[in-house]
Formats: C-alpha cells, sequence, structure tokens
C-alpha cells in the first residue's frame, strides 16, 4: 500500500509541478488578492476541477472525449473563444483596490476562469487520461481508490499552496509592480494556449 501511496504522491507531483496556464492562474490570484481567503474561489475550482478529471480519468468515463472526433473539436473551439477573452482580461487587470461592484463580481469571475483553464485545457485532459488513466491500470479494487485519493491530495494541497506562495509575494511587493508583471505574463500564457487551440481547430 505504500509503494501505492509513493507512486500517486510521484505522479501526482510529476504532472502538476511544471508551470502551466493553470498554476499561473492559481498563483497569481494568491498574488493579487487582498486577502488569503480571497483566493479560495480559485484554489477550490482548480482542486475540484482535477478531481473530477482524474475520477474521469481512473473510472475510464473520460475515454469518451477520445472516442469522439466532434468532442474534441467543440472542446478546442469553446476553449479557444473563451480563453481569449480571459487572457483581456488578466492583461487589462490591475493590481490596485476594485470598486465595491467589481468585488461582488470578481468571484464569479474567478470560479469561471479557474474552471476554464482546467477544464478547456485538452493538455491536461489528454495528460490526465494518458498517464494517471493509464498508471491506474496497474492496481484494483482498494488499491486503485488509495492511488487515485493520494493523487487528489497532491492537487488539492499544491493549490493551496500555490496560492499561499502568491500571498507572500504580494506581501513583498507594495508597490504592485510585479503583480503587474505577473498578469502580462499570464496573459501572454493564456493565449499561447488559445493559439494552439486555434491551430487545431485548422
Amino acid at each position: 500500500m505504500f509503494q501505492t501511496v509513493l507512486h500517486a504522491v510521484i505522479l501526482g507531483f510529476g504532472l502538476i509541478l511544471p508551470v502551466g496556464v493553470q498554476n499561473v492562474f492559481v498563483f497569481n490570484q494568491g498574488a493579487s488578492q487582498r486577502t488569503y481567503l480571497g483566493a479560495l474561489p480559485v484554489i477550490l475550482t482548480a482542486s475540484l476541477c482535477d478531481t473530477f478529471l482524474i475520477l474521469a480519468a481512473v473510472l475510464g468515463v473520460s475515454l469518451i472525449v477520445l472516442t469522439f472526433s466532434w468532442l474534441q473539436m467543440a472542446l478546442y473551439g469553446v476553449g479557444f473563444i473563451f480563453l481569449l477573452y480571459m487572457g483581456w482580461a488578466v492583461w487589462k487587470s490591475k493590481p490596485s483596490a476594485a470598486s465595491s461592484s467589481q468585488e461582488e463580481t470578481r468571484p464569479k469571475k474567478q470560479i469561471l476562469f479557474a474552471a476554464s483553464v482546467s477544464l478547456l485545457n485538452p493538455h491536461a485532459i489528454l495528460d490526465t487520461i494518458g498517464v494517471i488513466g493509464t498508471n491506474s491500470l496497474n492496481y484494483s479494487g482498494s488499491e486503485k481508490w488509495v492511488f487515485m485519493l493520494s493523487i487528489i491530495c497532491v492537487s488539492w494541497l499544491w493549490f493551496f499552496g500555490l496560492a499561499f506562495a502568491g500571498r507572500l509575494v504580494r506581501k513583498h511587493d507594495t508597490n504592485g509592480l510585479f503583480i503587474a508583471r505577473l498578469n502580462k505574463v499570464s496573459a501572454c500564457l493564456i493565449w499561447g494556449v488559445a493559439a494552439y487551440m486555434g491551430m487545431k481547430l485548422l
């Protein structure tokens, strides 16, 4: 059982550590929110989306996406349009205080954006199916559940820690310059993924 947990932890960190749109966005929100609690909508959404993908991969449900080509094209199309908008919104965002009306809608936007970078990213889905789904075939019964739950725990711990790291950066970035630059980097990375989706559509 220990080997199963160790395998899952190593695999989970191996997949989640590389810098990607999802990681940059969670870190960005940890750094740009006034408090750590302000980043919770993003943390929870990213964690729940990853949990959904991992469950789908281990249980074999996500293979449906690979079976029907029109589903893949629809995923690329929706992802392309939404990520273009998201990149623009992140590029235009500023680390200054928002008005009260913006504050009310911010959690909704956080959840929508976090869900989009988690579920509209074909790379994340294919990695989950190809790597986690395939590795889970080595286990059965209770061991398969231990494997799956261990990877899910890695995902949750990572996102909470990533946002906290962003929060620590904010404390040292009193003038907001670093966060403003991070927003530009995040936007470019998001547009890069959108461009990749656009090429797949063509």
